[in-house]
């Protein structure tokens, strides 16, 4: 059951705000756009919600039917039980789209939503039309490396994936923690991230319960990459772009080893890691361009120039 409801947070004036019961939880979604333009789903990472797209989403709408979601266990959807996964969070999207009816869709997804993004569109290859990754990795492909600290890596991963630590360590911290670490150290546009944004994220982390979603994907992210290097024996057969920030060709180097064709590859300069909040223009572009490049047009939906 779908139902329209008054946003709990922050909100821009060109959405509706909806809550959808499917797979045993309840996600919260914005859409907009004409419904007869070519539907783009958007999945956030970490530390977001739906509101990291909301410099984008006014810029695809023109041409694009959008729906942006929050993961289970984050935002304003239900809180995620202790063992969340990446496999749980497709089966939500799957269902998400299937109760839609839009299918199949634009994937755009970025961060640590990889793992979801790729089994969405392997085990439901009818519900993908293309994929957008941004800033993405994938376990068993090299993302696991982000979590080993004597080379670079980073500490969170570790602390997210250990049950329990995330909650004993950042309740009553969230927006120090993003505020003070999480954006800074991984933004290169200054004020491109501002401190009612930090707000927003936290409110979801905030929550009993509210580090669950987060813990449970990097969880995943640890555990499964036998399994996706598996899959990529049956490449995917899907239009894909890359889009890159401070990782360079990292996400499209990713891509290359799980998809069967070319992908197209967008590099940003200057653009750290938060692409969808640091270089909305960019972003938005180069998803139009790819998108409405795949098929021909409704005049009513040009492509871009």
């Amino acid at each position: 059951m779908n139902a329209t409801r008054a946003p709990q947070g922050a909100s821009i004036p060109q959405v509706e705000h909806h809550t959808a019961e499917v797979n045993g939880t309840t996600l919260h979604y914005v859409s907009t756009g004409d419904a007869g333009a070519p539907p783009v789903v958007l999945l956030h990472g970490f530390p977001e919600s739906w509101w990291a797209f909301h410099k984008v989403i006014p810029l695809l709408s023109s041409r694009l039917r959008v729906y942006a979601v929050d993961l289970r266990g984050f935002g304003d959807s239900a809180v995620a039980e202790e063992d969340f996964s990446s496999t749980t969070a497709a089966e939500d999207v799957h269902a998400l789209i299937a109760t839609l009816g839009v299918g199949p869709v634009h994937v755009v997804g970025q961060d640590i939503v990889g793992g979801t993004l790729y089994r969405l569109a392997s085990d439901h290859p009818e519900d993908v039309r293309s994929i957008t990754a941004v800033e993405m990795g994938l376990a068993g492909f090299g993302l696991e490396a982000f979590g080993d600290i004597t080379h670079g890596g980073s500490w969170h991963i570790g602390v997210l994936a250990a049950p329990g630590i995330a909650r004993m360590l950042f309740t009553g911290r969230e927006r120090e923690l993003l505020e003070t670490w999480a954006f800074p150290s991984m933004t290169a546009v200054a004020g491109s991230i501002s401190s009612s944004d930090v707000e927003e994220f936290s409110r979801g982390y905030a929550r009993e319960g509210g580090w669950n979603g987060a813990a449970g994907l990097y969880r995943s992210m640890l555990s499964e990459g036998e399994d996706f290097r598996s899959r990529s024996a049956t490449p995917l057969q899907v239009p894909a772009l890359a889009i890159g920030g401070f990782g360079g060709r990292f996400t499209a180097t990713t891509l290359e080893q799980i998809v069967d064709g070319p992908i197209a590859h967008v590099e940003l300069e200057g653009v750290g890691h938060y692409v969808a909040l640091e270089a909305p223009e960019a972003m938005a572009a180069a998803i139009l361009e790819f998108v409405t490049g795949l098929a021909p047009q409704d005049a009513r939906f040009p492509a871009s120039a």
